[in-house]
């Protein structure tokens, strides 16, 4: 069985919720503020975590309060921390509003932004393992990890989120990328919305295949995934839930995702695995704290 390796984001959510969103320039009451431990790469590695795989985190925390809370909320969940470091600055922190389910999100960096290639550089990446990243930490250290991810012979499953410009090198890089329909139209550089038909997302992943054996996720919320293996195109149907918090969603499917192909299971039953878990995600309040174990996937599987 191989192991995931996360190099990634760890912050605290700072999380107010309301009635409804503030239009600009206004203010307006909220209901209660929360605190709950995030980051894209956290929230991946507790999920894995959670589900069963070796997992193993990559990033750092600041020398502050939240810091200390992350640390000690990460290793309870079975999180690997060896390659998480400290910083010399504060910890990073998102600042989320919650409002009739949907979430709107400003992160500040602090400490993420200082992950370096030397912090992936003694990863000890083998066959079989994942190799998973995000956009919340500079993309060269990324480039840099799956670099040596490649190198390894390990899978490399990128999460190209807060959407962003990348370079061909690290595109190139991938082998499994996941992204919703918004950051493919962004990369692609093509307008694409949530009503959009299948065929017509999947022409626009096809255009943005680096590799001719690279393989496209687009995750589609309530209407399930859509998938470009290679020049395979299938689709994985979505689950109809109540939504309370929607924040953390996408990083349970790579989480999840991540721990399935760590098990060598194949790619349209790892995705449906995936999916089932962040339905299940979306139904509590916080990000790292919602994601479910296996025994709770298997129950709606």
């Amino acid at each position: 069985m191989g192991r995931v390796f996360v190099a990634g984001s760890i912050n605290m959510d700072v999380v107010a919720t309301a009635d409804r969103h503030p239009r600009v320039g206004e203010t307006v009451s909220g209901k209660q503020v929360l605190y709950f431990p995030g980051g894209k790469g956290a929230n991946q590695a507790v999920a894995a975590a959670r589900l069963g795989a070796r997992t193993t985190l990559i990033g750092r925390l600041g020398k502050d309060s939240f810091g200390a809370e992350l640390r000690t909320f990460l290793g309870a969940q079975g999180v690997g921390l060896d390659s998480v470091r400290e910083a010399d600055t504060h910890s990073g922190t998102a600042i989320i509003t919650v409002a009739e389910s949907d979430n709107t999100i400003v992160v500040i960096p602090g400490s993420n932004a200082l992950v370096g290639a030397d912090d992936v550089a003694n990863v000890p990446l083998a066959k079989g393992d994942v190799a998973v990243s995000q956009f919340e930490i500079p993309l060269p250290t990324i480039t840099a990890f799956f670099q040596r991810a490649r190198r390894a012979g390990a899978t490399t499953l990128l999460n190209p989120a807060p959407a962003q410009k990348m370079s061909g090198e690290l595109l190139a890089l991938v082998d499994i990328l996941v992204l919703n329909e918004t950051e493919l139209g962004f990369l692609a550089g093509v307008e694409l919305s949530d009503g959009d038909e299948a065929a017509r997302i999947i022409d626009v992943a096809r255009k943005l295949q680096a590799r001719a054996d690279q393989t496209i996720c687009i995750t589609l919320g309530k209407r399930g995934v859509l998938t470009l293996a290679a020049s395979e195109e299938f689709a994985v149907q979505g689950r109809a839930v109540k939504a309370v918090d929607t924040t953390g969603a996408g990083d349970c499917f790579v989480g999840a995702l991540a721990s399935q192909l760590a098990e060598g299971v194949a790619l349209r039953t790892a995705l449906a695995f995936a999916n089932a878990a962040a339905s299940i995600s979306v139904q509590r309040m916080g990000a790292g704290p919602s994601m479910p174990t296996a025994a709770e996937v298997a129950a709606v599987l």
